[in-house]
């Protein structure tokens, strides 16, 4: 039983710390004894990333897609790892709704039908799909794939929804709670003075289900935080998870802000670009407020309460996963900024028994994933 020859696929070069950590704890996770092909938006990039400690081969996701199916042909599986990968697109990307699903199409019916080549979809989000078409080219992306693992039970469901086998469908936590708080710098401890502002880990992802509710959800969000400020003095530290590659990045989104807060706030933006410098911002602050899923799964792992601004619907997951409903809100539909208000001071205010909770939901989910992949390096070790 020898390493094989993957061929990872996923959005690999985007300057989307998320996307990056998930390719790191897959092959943290896979192991050095296979050689990896990925795919990346800028292979430099992705190199300098893995330098050092995994063989890997490093292609263009644009410029080198016509060499996918020789990539196909010789590797020994197809590897998608993380994210939402079967999906249809919101209208605010300004791309076609079906691309990303025609796109993982057309890999997938090559790699089945002509390369002869398993398939695993590996800790995957299954949706928004809202309409029949997308739900039609979803079932014929699953119904072609060895072994499918989604991150959250909407996924699940949609899967036996469509007619998947129940044998080749589970379910499983999202990979990045595989690990461990050094992975972020480590969980730090609280050192309050009479003086001690609450920091709060702020980070904004403008890409939301509902595009026509965003500046109504930013008008809120800055009332509330305006409101937190007279009851508890607050120092907001900024969590942008993407930073380049596309318009309204995240950092961008938070600039705009920041500014519309004024200067009754402190304020300290920081440009991360690693989950290590993100885990430590994160663990300088009190809580979070966040819509990016791994930003609350980095809380999460790092013992940090939150508030989960819902964008979409593997966050939803999430929250309902981490039983961390009572401090969520919708951004995708108008809400009382009071509502906000009341979750953040109460988070804050109840900060050590939302830790242990979050912190126990977490450890499960570490728990689990140990044995989902310790099953799958076996699985892939015996492919023939």
């Amino acid at each position: 039983m020898s390493g094989k020859q993957i061929l990872f696929l996923g959005t690999h070069g985007q300057y989307n710390i998320g996307d990056e950590l998930l390719l790191e704890t897959f092959l943290d996770q896979l192991g050095d004894q296979h050689h990896y092909t990925i795919n990346s938006y800028d292979p430099e990039f992705t190199k300098k990333q893995l330098a050092g400690r995994y063989e890997v081969t490093v292609f263009h996701t644009i410029d080198d897609k016509w060499h996918l199916p020789k990539l196909i042909w010789n590797s020994d599986l197809l590897f998608f790892g993380g994210g939402s990968v079967i999906k249809e697109l919101y209208e605010n990307v300004g791309r076609n709704r079906y691309a990303t699903l025609l796109m993982v199409l057309l890999i997938t019916t090559f790699a089945h039908l002509i390369g002869r080549k398993p398939i695993l979809m590996s800790n995957i989000g299954v949706g928004p799909i809202e309409t029949r078409l997308g739900l039609f080219i979803a079932g014929l992306i699953l119904r072609q794939a060895t072994f499918v693992a989604v991150r959250d039970r909407k996924s699940y469901e949609t899967c036996l929804k469509l007619g998947i086998d129940r044998t080749k469908v589970m379910l499983t936590p999202d990979a990045v709670f595989a690990n461990q708080p050094a992975k972020f710098g480590g969980v730090t401890t609280e050192n309050m003075t009479d003086e001690h502002k609450m920091k709060i880990g702020l980070n904004l992802n403008y890409n939301i289900e509902n595009s026509a509710n965003w500046q109504l959800f930013i008008d809120s969000l800055a009332q509330s935080l305006k409101a937190v400020n007279l009851r508890q003095p607050i120092e907001i530290h900024t969590l942008p998870m993407q930073a380049g590659f596309k318009p309204n990045t995240d950092l961008e989104v938070l600039e705009s802000f920041c500014k519309q807060i004024g200067d009754d706030i402190k304020i300290v933006l920081h440009k991360p670009a690693t989950p290590l410098e993100i885990g430590q911002i994160i663990s300088d602050c009190d809580i979070v407020v966040a819509e990016r899923l791994h930003s609350l799964v980095i809380a999460s792992i790092l013992q940090k309460p939150f508030v989960a601004l819902i964008y979409d619907i593997k966050v939803q997951q999430l929250i309902e996963f981490l039983h961390m409903g009572h401090y969520a809100v919708d951004i995708n539909q108008p809400f009382d900024p009071t509502v906000l208000t009341s979750h953040i001071l109460n988070v804050y205010s109840e900060r050590i028994k939302i830790t242990e909770q979050v912190t126990s939901k977490a450890h499960e989910a570490q728990g689990t994933l140990g044995h989902y992949f310790e099953n799958l390096n076996q699985q892939i070790l015996n492919l023939t």
